[in-house]
Formats: C-alpha cells, structure tokens, sequence
C-alpha cells in the first residue's frame, strides 16, 4: 500500500474523527483544519522516524484525541491581555491618540538624553524595520554577545530617567 493510498484511506476517517472530537466546529472551520493538519503532521514525523503505524486507522484515532485533549488544555490557559487596549480604539479615539504620541516624544527624548552607545542602541530597538540583534550588533560594529548586557545596561538607564521624569511632573502637581 503507498503512501497516497494510505492517505485516502485516512482522509474521511480523519475528518470523522475530528466532527467527533469537535462537535462545535463545523468542517471547514479554522480550528476544525488546524487539528487535521496538526494530525497529518504527526504522521509524517511517525512516517519520517517510525514507519507507518501498524493500525493506522487506531493511530489517528489516538492522535486527533490527543491533540484535541492538548489544544482544549492549552485554550483553558490561554487568557488575552486586559491592560491593553484594542487597536481600532485607540486609533479611532483622538484622546488616546494624542496621549499615545505624547507618551511616544517623551520616550525618544529620554533616549536622546542617554550615555554612550545607549541612544543608538535603543534607537535600533525601538525601529520599525524590527531588527534583528545580529542586524543591531552589524549596525553599532559591537559582537551581538554584547548586545544583550549592554540593552540592560542602557534600559536601566532609560528607566531611572523615566521615573525621574514622572517624579519631578508628580511633584509640580501636574500628574
């Protein structure tokens, strides 16, 4: 038996398998294709190291419950952030835009006001190309195993100018 044959054979059992572990999705649904291809995967990694499985109708059985067990463990865990606030808010409220750019100006100037390399590095930190610290460490000429201590270094700084900042505001009464 090849393995297109194998595949066939599995196909609508699979799908089976999954209505039955996921009586809530529909065929078709994201989660509904996500399980299968999670199994299908399995099964070339079983097929890559192993061989075929001698019941394969058993096997995927077992690994669709499996996976399905392990994805509702791994949903029941998984909570979305409460502090922040959604995109299409924060871009359609003109008050949060303004305190977001606000907030954004006294941070690249309490970065231009850092020692040393500090500027630059946080600098590239803080790009919107999303660097890489191989690509930082290219652009500052320093060894990317420095990049790390140094970025603490610097972001301790950069706090303590920070809470500076917020203190000497608190302080004026403008808080």
């Amino acid at each position: 038996m090849t393995y297109d044959m194998v595949i066939a054979t599995l196909r609508p059992l699979l799908a089976a398998e999954v209505r039955a572990e996921l009586p809530t999705a529909a065929d078709g649904t994201d989660e509904a294709r996500d399980l299968e291809q999670t199994v299908w995967l399995r099964l070339l990694e079983r097929l890559g190291t192993q061989g075929p499985p001698p019941d394969p109708a058993a096997w995927l059985t077992a690994t669709v419950r499996s996976e399905a067990r392990r994805r509702r463990s791994t949903t029941r865990h998984e909570l979305p952030y409460a502090t922040e606030p959604a995109a299409d808010t924060a871009e359609s409220d003109p008050e949060q835009r303004i305190l977001a750019r606000e907030r954004t100006r006294a941070l690249h100037a309490a970065v231009r006001r850092l020692p040393g390399r500090c500027p630059r590095l946080i600098g590239a930190l803080l790009s919107p190309h999303d660097l890489t610290y191989r690509e930082i460490a290219g652009e500052l000429g320093m060894s990317q195993g420095s990049l790390g201590p140094e970025r603490s270094r610097c972001l301790g700084c950069l706090r303590r100018i920070m809470a500076s900042e917020v203190a000497l505001t608190a302080r004026r009464g403008k808080g």
